[in-house]
């Protein structure tokens, strides 16, 4: 059998760190707080995309959105071949789903904010475009089409998440990817959680829909 080497500890350290430091960074807080608004006030009080969107419009949950996801992002497609330069890929897979799992928890359990965030969808996504973009291309389909046909952002993100460890088995080749399928399927399981108020309101008939583009949210 081949030697397995283990991943050099101090890097793996300050990249776990740096991409949770980096996570917790709150965007939509500080985004609210620049319109005058803490969003935490505000619809479910989550610091996401999706409320920032209630309390600042919709431009600024896009904004919110692409920073959250940057946030993912980095750790995941930069920092850690950063990290791990000249180590195997495989190595370098394992240690980017490590810095995208720590981004993602970062986000959800920030330092800044006494470790109340937001439920991890965006910064998740950016971490899986680090790491393979066909499978945030995958979960969007999903996304979309969820929320197309229900126009709850709630669900949408829900399927979302489970399509993502799905489509990960999907692209596995032999003897590769299984650290990519088991860090989407990590991300699937926070999703959910994280969604737990969303799914009982969803049973109880009373979770708030999306209006079409242009127009004001409505239950």
């Amino acid at each position: 059998m081949p030697d397995v080497q283990p991943l050099p500890l101090l890097p793996m350290l300050g990249l776990v760190l740096a991409s949770y430091l980096l996570g917790s960074v709150p965007c939509g807080l500080l985004l609210g707080k620049a319109r005058g608004v803490d969003v935490r006030r505000v619809g479910s009080g989550n610091i996401g995309a999706t409320n920032v969107g209630r309390a600042l419009g919709r431009p600024w949950a896009l904004v919110a959105f692409a920073c959250d996801f940057g946030k993912g992002l980095v750790p995941s497609l930069w920092l850690a071949p950063l990290a791990l330069s000249g180590s195997e890929p495989s190595d370098v897979r394992t240690a980017a789903v490590l810095a995208g799992g720590a981004a993602v928890c970062g986000h959800v359990w920030p330092i800044y904010l006494r470790f109340r965030g937001g439920k991890g969808v965006a910064t998740g996504c950016g971490a899986l475009v680090g790491l393979d973009p066909l499978l945030f291309l995958a979960g969007g389909v999903v996304w979309l089409v969820t929320l197309g046909l229900f126009r709850m952002v709630g669900l949408a993100s829900i399927a979302m998440g489970v399509a993502f460890p799905v489509a990960a088995w999907l692209r596995r080749s032999e003897g590769e990817g299984l650290e990519v399928v088991l860090g989407s399927l990590a991300l699937t399981l926070l999703v959910l959680a994280r969604h737990r108020a969303n799914m009982t309101r969803m049973l109880a008939g009373t979770e708030p829909k999306v209006a079409p583009w242009g127009k004001g949210n409505k239950r």
